[in-house]
């Protein structure tokens, strides 16, 4: 019997190693829970009002729930009703098997599902575009000879600038778009995709949960509770502070772990893309073509930043934005040579990066499918309305620390249904402030408990839609994923335990 024989008997004979599921099978499932709690839990619902706040001396209203409205749907015997997801639902349903072309279809194109999906698949193809010039490679080259010895500085650099970003205007989406080019370079500069997603998205989320300004999250909160917008500002950019160095110190320990032994990696099997492009590479070539092309996607995110600050731009307005980026690189690309691109070149680019968001297009619709079958983003009666009532009706009969602390749990897990933060804070912040009232917790620190508990989960819970682009951006599982960041998340946990329970003691409001 030959030697090739028996080892191909061995590697048969002897047990796979077990594998954490695709992502994709990991939401199903996440589908099949949510399908069996709508057999177990009844459907409830909320009155809808108006409220208005001031925001930089301007009015705006929102709709929100009405706390006091809350009543179990009953049938006309006056039993309560379920609402139990089928295996299948015709004429626009939501049913166990239809779940993910609902969930892909749905929203508009301001937000999730089909706005965001458009959005990704946009930026993907305007980036194909920039990465087939070569300018970004090369460049990446150039810095990395230029900047020899000081390679560590990237990261806190990186994570301070895109924690600012979180904080002052919102950030998060855009971080999907810079992952596409810093994933090059952290690789090239000896670290991993994971590196790339903690300078890049989770510093904007990090951002996100501590800041003392943004918009979409904490001065909306605020409104709606009450508080003066803006209140407060002291002590959360004393947090923010706190929490971006924490999140840049746990950043440059992975990293420089990694660095001294690649094979450490969470994701050192999905880098080997970028690890082949990089050995593709040719001496990198520089010209006034090139300088064109920086200059361009430069002036891009200058415009980007300015439209989301100035003008409230949101996901329509910045595709459109980085297309036009794509669109006139093309054209100096094609002006210039590089790469020796033509016409077809470029339209060929262009599907290459959006076939590259398609796995996690996929993935965001999967989602938001989940949801839909729990009744999110709908006005109608739902499971996601008696849940939501009856952890208020908890909360509010504890100690006034433990209801402190027990809001910032229920942010947390409530961010996997409503990964929106203006969303969020329409539904549980009418509820929550007038029970933090009764709890003996003021407003201020159930605005707090929202934001950190809106913020920090967006790191991982597979139901936000900007987390699985850039994760996709990167190549990187979210299994993998999670056995990576679940120490990161459980340190922010406990800072943010402490802090909320903190800020409850010393009457913060």
């Amino acid at each position: 019997m030959s030697q090739t024989h028996l080892e191909s008997q061995d590697t048969a004979s002897s047990p796979k190693k077990w594998q954490m599921p695709d992502t994709l099978i990991l939401i199903f499932f996440v589908g099949l829970f949510a399908a069996a709690m709508t057999y177990l839990i009844p459907i409830g619902q909320f009155d809808s009002q108006q409220v208005s706040f001031m925001v930089d001396g301007a009015e705006k209203s929102r709709t929100v729930i009405n706390p006091e409205s809350f009543r179990l749907i009953t049938d006309e015997a006056g039993n309560v009703v379920y609402n139990p997801v089928q295996f299948f639902a015709s004429g626009g349903g939501i049913g166990l098997m239809n779940f993910p072309f609902e969930g892909l279809v749905s929203g508009s194109k301001w937000g999730s599902a089909i706005g965001v999906i458009m959005f990704m698949l946009i930026i993907g193809g305007a980036f194909g575009v920039v990465m087939r010039t070569g300018t970004i490679d090369n460049g990446i080259l150039k810095l990395i000879d230029k900047t020899k010895g000081s390679e560590a500085l990237f990261i806190p650099v990186l994570f301070l600038l895109f924690s600012l970003g979180g904080a002052v205007f919102g950030m998060g989406e855009e971080a999907v778009a810079f992952a596409i080019i810093i994933a090059p370079l952290m690789v090239r500069l000896g670290y991993d995709g994971i590196s790339t997603v903690m300078v890049t998205y989770v510093a904007t989320q990090v951002g996100f949960a501590t800041s003392w300004m943004n918009p979409f999250s904490v001065a909306i909160a605020q409104g709606i509770a009450g508080v003066p917008i803006l209140s407060g500002m002291t002590f959360r950019m004393a947090m923010w502070a706190g929490f971006t160095l924490v999140g840049i110190a746990f950043t440059m320990m992975y990293a420089s772990k990694i660095k001294a032994n690649p094979k450490a990696s969470y994701s050192f099997e999905s880098d080997a893309y970028l690890k082949d492009k990089a050995m593709e590479e040719s001496e990198p070539r520089w010209g006034f073509g090139d300088t064109l092309v920086i200059l361009t996607v430069l002036a891009t995110t200058i415009w980007v930043v300015w439209g989301v600050v100035m003008h409230a731009w949101y996901i329509p307005e910045i595709a459109s934005q980085f297309f036009t980026m794509g669109f006139v690189v093309a054209i100096i690309a094609i002006i210039f040579k590089l790469n020796n691109m033509t016409f077809n070149d470029v339209a060929d680019s262009f599907k290459e990066g959006a076939s590259i968001m398609l796995a996690p297009a996929l993935l965001v619709g999967f989602a938001k499918g989940v949801l839909l079958m729990l009744g999110g983003g709908s006005d109608e009666p739902s499971v996601l309305n008696t849940i939501l009532h009856n952890a208020g009706s908890t909360i509010s009969e504890l100690p006034s620390a433990a209801a402190a602390w027990l809001m910032y749990v229920f942010q947390s897990v409530f961010n996997f249904f409503v990964t929106s933060g203006s969303g969020q804070a329409a539904l549980t912040m009418p509820l929550l402030a007038p029970l933090s009232d009764i709890a003996g917790v003021t407003r201020q620190v159930a605005v707090l408990a929202f934001q950190l508990g809106d913020g920090f989960t967006n790191i991982i819970v597979p139901t936000s839609a900007s987390l699985m682009a850039t994760l996709g951006v990167c190549r990187i599982d979210w299994g993998n994923w999670a056995k990576f960041v679940w120490r990161f998340m459980l340190l922010l946990f406990v800072i943010a335990s402490i802090t909320v329970v903190s800020a409850h003691l010393t009457g913060f409001a």
